[in-house]
């Protein structure tokens, strides 16, 4: 049986809510490839799927970038 020689890559995905309690996920390495759910479940399937769609449509990014971290900043209004 022949395997495929499909490379998996691996994509960091931002996970925001929002007021109304929707999660967002916002994928960094493929610009405009977001999704949102109910639930962290349906949000993780969401979030396979419109990658996928994305690398589909745009292809896959030359220099991935690099995952270092997250940090929140408070800024007065």
């Amino acid at each position: 049986m022949k395997r495929n020689n499909i490379k998996a890559r691996t994509y960091t995905v931002l996970i925001e809510q929002d007021e109304e309690g929707w999660y967002i996920a916002t994928v960094p390495d493929l610009r405009g490839c977001h999704t949102q759910a109910r639930t962290i479940g349906e949000l993780l399937k969401r979030a396979r799927e419109v990658i996928k769609l994305c690398v589909e449509v745009e292809g896959k990014p030359e220099k991935p970038l690099r995952f270092i971290g997250i940090q929140q900043l408070e800024i007065a209004a």
